[in-house]
């Protein structure tokens, strides 16, 4: 067995496998188990607890029962725990990075620059901390005056994803953490192992017992819906699926929950007649194929003027090709698997139904031999507007190229999805780009940038992409409450 090899599997077998409960690893009360499998070799990697309801309520009391204390502690003292963490990621980042590899699929290479991202959150958040502010006003009759105060909105529900596991539970605990809020974790049960990481950290820095609550579970229906109907939970916020969203605002309802949704996205990238042809190949590269694709940012539907349409497309597959797949912990491995069979196949599908509507691939378009869940980078021209994937999150490494006549057309298609998360545009005219810009239907748009995620930026979407928004001055205030108190004004002194 290789050294490499050897270390791959005692940096997996060093995770804790447990329910982190009120400041202590346990067991499920079932004594149940699942496993998390390596999609770069479709084998398993590690097996962990399986939490049902009543160990998802048992945190839920853990992190109610430690509310008051901590929404108590000293912004100071909050912030010093999450910077903390902030250097302890950094000093093990080689670890997270292969774990994360390991369970997700993603590059090496990319799977640090998740790391570096996900402890940008907790340094942000470390001095949004001590920023916390309120007001004091008089009244427009002078007779009052008003006292306006923040406060933490409570045990907050953090539900992270499969495609970030590092990097979204950051986004959501170091905010909690910053505002005063307690959590129950639950991440996704194809990635639990990079979170599990993340809580040793966690209780490492300083955190004390109870705030941070973790349970993973392969049966997430059957464990989140008591939690919402609980009542003490106040807050929940989640990254996933639209038609997951939608059920959970159904589910919070009950208990007037705060709700906070980062859902799905159907991004058109628009490359103008005036574009940099090259710079918007390279922001394309970066859009499209940032985690294999399998992003709610992904350029799904990229729209090029018929002037550089050709050569757009021709530039895109000549990149799309050159990029070197395998298993993302072999060296110079740009493109590793999807994430599941299930995952592959949908992109499988939709991909067919595309060629099998008059679409051309241009480089790729089917499935790879061999083990693991492999996709090819894939190019598509003449894409009819009746293809699936033009209203379906493809979620993998396949670039649909269509042409536009005009900067209207452009807009009308860009915007015709229910989707509206992010959009990318590309050109060098100024006036164009503030109008196109003002015309998108979107939460976030990337100007001649194929990347916009930033710790410092307020992130999310309209219309069925989500609702509030992470990071930025923002982020912090999806947990918090406004308190206002009103009193006499003051008379004279006597």
């Amino acid at each position: 067995m290789s050294t490499r090899v050897e270390h791959e599997r005692e940096v997996a077998a060093a995770v804790p496998t447990g329910l982190f409960i009120g400041g202590s690893w346990r067991p499920a009360a079932s004594g149940a188990v699942f496993e998390v499998e390596d999609p770069s070799v479709a084998l398993p990697l590690r097996t962990v607890a399986d939490a049902d309801a009543a160990d998802a309520l048992e945190a839920v009391r853990a992190a109610y029962e430690a509310q008051s204390s901590w929404a108590a502690h000293p912004p100071r003292g909050r912030a010093e725990i999450l910077y903390r963490a902030y250097e302890l990621i950094h000093a093990r980042i080689d670890d997270l990075a292969l774990l994360m590899t390991l369970e997700m699929g993603k590059p090496l290479a990319e799977a640090h620059g998740e790391v570096a991202y996900a402890a940008e959150f907790f340094r942000w958040f470390a001095e949004e901390a001590v920023r916390v502010d309120g007001g004091y006003a008089v009244s427009p009759d002078g007779k009052d005056r008003m006292l306006v105060m923040r406060r933490p909105v409570g045990p907050a529900l953090l539900i992270t994803p499969w495609n970030f596991p590092l990097a979204m539970g950051t986004r959501k605990i170091g905010p909690a953490v910053a505002a005063g809020c307690t959590m129950v974790v639950k991440p996704a049960e194809q990635t639990p192992l990079s979170m599990l990481m993340l809580t040793q950290i966690m209780a490492e820095a300083g955190l004390p017992d109870g705030v941070l609550n973790v349970i993973t579970t392969s049966r997430p229906g059957q464990v989140v819906e008591p939690m919402l109907r609980d009542g003490r939970i106040r807050k929940v916020s989640f990254t996933g699926s639209t038609a997951v969203g939608r059920l959970l605002i159904e589910q919070s309802a009950q208990q007037i929950l705060r709700v906070s949704l980062e859902l799905g996205g159907n991004a058109p990238f628009i490359v103008c007649e005036d574009a940099d042809v090259e710079l918007a190949v390279e922001g394309a590269l970066q859009a499209k194929m940032r985690n294999i694709g399998e992003a709610c940012t992904a350029a799904n539907r990229l729209y090029a003027h018929h002037s550089v349409a050709g050569e757009f497309a021709r530039r895109l597959a000549e990149r799309m090709d050159a990029l070197v797949i395998g298993r993302g912990t072999e060296p110079g491995v740009q493109v590793g698997p999807l994430i599941d069979e299930d995952g592959r196949a949908k992109v499988d599908t939709l991909v067919a139904d595309a060629l099998g509507h008059g679409a051309k691939a241009l480089v790729g378009g089917a499935p790879m031999a061999g083990d693991g869940y492999f996709y090819p980078p894939t190019v598509l021209v003449e894409v009819p507007p009746d293809a699936a994937m033009l209203r379906e999150e493809i979620f993998g490494p396949v670039a649909p190229v269509l042409a536009f006549g005009d900067d209207d057309e452009a807009i009308t298609a860009a915007n015709a999805t229910e989707y509206g998360l992010v959009s990318y545009l590309f050109t060098e005219n100024l006036r164009r780009a503030l109008r196109i810009s003002e015309c998108l239907d979107t939460g976030m748009i990337g100007l001649n940038k194929g990347v916009v995620s930033n710790p410092a930026a307020p992130f999310g979407g309209v219309k069925h992409s989500g609702l509030g928004r992470e990071g930025g001055r923002v982020g912090i205030d999806e947990f918090l409450e406004t308190r206002y108190l009103a009193m006499p004004a003051p008379g004279p002194l006597t």
